[in-house]
């Protein structure tokens, strides 16, 4: 395992943005102090051929413009708030409004856009942040920071956050794979070991968890991806695809989601002690956001497996809690495993 810092580029105010470079055998990470963007990620197929599998930009300008999220770590509140308010302990907090009339990843200025402070640990790069009381409007000074550390096992995604005052938070990484390191991701198969999902509204707000039996929700066994994205069914309607949180069977660290790629023979396994994972399969990538070389992202060029809890829980009292309290520490964990279906697993 090793590591490599280096400079990125710097923002229009003269702050500077580092990038950290991992590599643990043939798999290679790289890390960025902007949103704790993870930048780039290279592994090889099942001939041992390396390439990239995660979507990103060449430079800082990039990262700058983006409206995708690609890459990076979203908070303070992953996913959607809906009418961007939420109330805790009696008091209203209301929120930017980005999506429509919710709150989106946090809102326009949420982590996403934010330069982390980077400190090299063994193997990887811890990145830290405070978010001040009253940051786009949620309650309470917020220190939080990302690790990301590469070895054997995978890509480990740590996660923690303590707060002065009561507040809620869920953090998730927001990148983009395609491990075929082109085209749709139609073709790539997916298993979600879930058998419950988070049904929504036409703005993509939480009705209620429902069973995937059934439905084209239902991954619990291997399934092509583009098999029934196309079906007339109105969850799919409603988010133009895949863009729902499934509840992932189990407790403590599991497997959350495994993605495999027929063509390169690579595979990636989620694994998360988080309540949920999103699957998003790219559909409002409309060719607008010209990425890594120069390659412009359209509709299934790259698909999210986002590990979190479940959207718009601090309105949904049925749902598992997302707040944090004063003395409490905000910890969580994610695993991307890199492998292939033959002989490399």
């Amino acid at each position: 395992m090793s590591v490599r810092r280096e400079l990125f580029g710097a923002l229009p105010d003269g702050r500077k943005v580092e990038r950290f470079l991992l590599a643990s055998g043939a798999v290679e990470v790289t890390v960025l102090s902007y949103g704790a963007v993870l930048q780039s990620v290279r592994a090889p197929d099942a001939s041992g051929a390396v390439a990239e599998i995660a979507l990103g930009y060449d430079d800082l300008d990039g990262y700058l413009a983006d409206d995708t999220y690609v890459g990076a770590v979203v908070g303070r509140y992953a996913n959607r708030i809906a009418e961007g308010r939420f109330s805790l302990d009696g008091v209203e907090h209301v929120l930017p409004r980005n999506n429509g009339t919710a709150c989106l990843h946090g809102g326009p200025a949420g982590f996403h856009t934010q330069v982390w402070e980077p400190r090299e640990v063994p193997g990887g790069v811890e990145l830290t942040l405070t978010s001040a009381d009253g940051d786009s409007g949620f309650p309470g000074e917020l220190s939080a920071s990302v690790t990301y550390v590469l070895d054997d096992d995978g890509l480990t995604v740590r996660y923690t956050a303590e707060t002065d005052r009561p507040t809620v938070v869920n953090l998730t990484n927001h990148a983009y794979w395609n491990l075929e390191g082109a085209g749709t991701v139609e073709d790539h198969v997916l298993e979600l070991p879930a058998s419950r999902f988070v049904a929504v509204d036409d703005g993509l707000i939480p009705t209620g968890i429902e069973p995937v039996e059934g439905t084209p929700m239902d991954f619990r066994e291997p399934r092509r991806i583009g098999d029934r994205l196309r079906d007339a069914d109105p969850q799919l309607l409603r988010a133009r695809g895949y863009d729902h949180a499934w509840v992932v069977d189990g407790d403590g660290l599991r497997l959350a989601g495994r993605v495999t790629a027929p063509g390169s023979g690579r595979v990636l396994d989620v694994l998360t002690d988080q309540p949920s994972v999103q699957f998003y399969s790219g559909n409002f990538l409309d060719g607008s956001a010209v990425g890594r070389g120069g390659r412009a992202w359209r509709q299934g060029d790259g698909l999210c497996l986002e590990t979190q809890h479940l959207p718009d829980s601090p309105n949904q009292p049925d749902f598992p809690s997302t707040v944090l309290r004063p003395g409490d520490r905000y910890a969580t964990t994610t695993v991307f495993r890199f492998g292939t279906s033959v002989g490399g697993r």
